[in-house]
């Protein structure tokens, strides 16, 4: 039989096997090993009796155990590690398929619908480069028309110049030919005036003449009278 004082006082391993050694089962084959019988002996030498060690000790087990199923009631072992994670890379590559099939439907859709605004573009482009083109057209066409009524009217302007400018020379040469009757009129008047004025100076003359000769002859008269 085993002393107290030659056994280690707690001993705890994974995989020695000493006498009267209690186990704590673990999850799956895991155990946990630790010395009962000295712990018994540490409690002995402390004061307590063979019976209260012991079921001190077993108590203590039984706590550990229910601490160690807490503590790995939550782990898993590398199988169901390893299975769980295939299963999550099967459902990662079920999701990146799916993810690829949407995006291929949904690149298909945009590429349809790109082709529906491009076709739609370019009937819209169609349309106003024919509006454009009506536009340049109707624009042209007025212009035209705008540059033949100027011409008309241009037109229409130098025909009444030309005419004004007649009429002007015409009014001129009847204004000349008035002064020129007029001169002539006033040279015929200025003559005939001269021509008066000539015959009745000649008449003055003579009349001046005469009544000087009359006056000479009074005075003679009267001078042979009186001589």
């Amino acid at each position: 039989a085993w002393k107290c004082s030659q056994l280690p006082p707690v001993v705890i391993s994974a995989s020695s096997s000493l006498q009267s050694k209690g186990n704590i089962s673990l999850l799956g084959n895991r155990k946990l090993f630790f010395d009962t019988h000295a712990l018994v002996c540490l409690l002995e030498e402390n004061g307590f009796t063979t019976r209260q060690s012991e079921v001190i000790v077993s108590a203590l087990v039984e706590i550990m155990n229910t601490n160690l199923d807490m503590i790995y009631k939550d782990m898993v072992t590398k199988v169901q590690q390893e299975i769980a994670l295939q299963q999550v890379m099967s459902h990662i590559g079920g999701v990146k398929k799916d993810m690829i099939i949407l995006e291929k439907s949904e690149f298909s859709a945009l590429r349809s619908e790109n082709e529906k605004i491009k076709l739609e573009l370019q009937q819209i482009k169609k349309q106003v480069m024919d509006e454009i083109t009506k536009v340049r057209a109707d624009n042209k066409l007025n212009l035209n028309l705008e540059k033949s009524r100027v011409k008309e009217l241009y037109s229409l302007n130098e025909r009444k110049l030309l005419e004004m400018r007649t009429e002007i020379v015409e009014l001129h040469a009847q204004q000349d030919r008035a002064l020129t009757q007029t001169d002539r009129k006033i040279d015929t008047e200025v003559a005939d005036l001269k021509t008066m004025l000539e015959s009745h100076k000649l008449d003055n003359i003579k009349y001046l003449a005469g009544s000087v000769f009359t006056c000479l002859t009074v005075a003679l008269g009267f001078y042979r009278l009186w001589i």
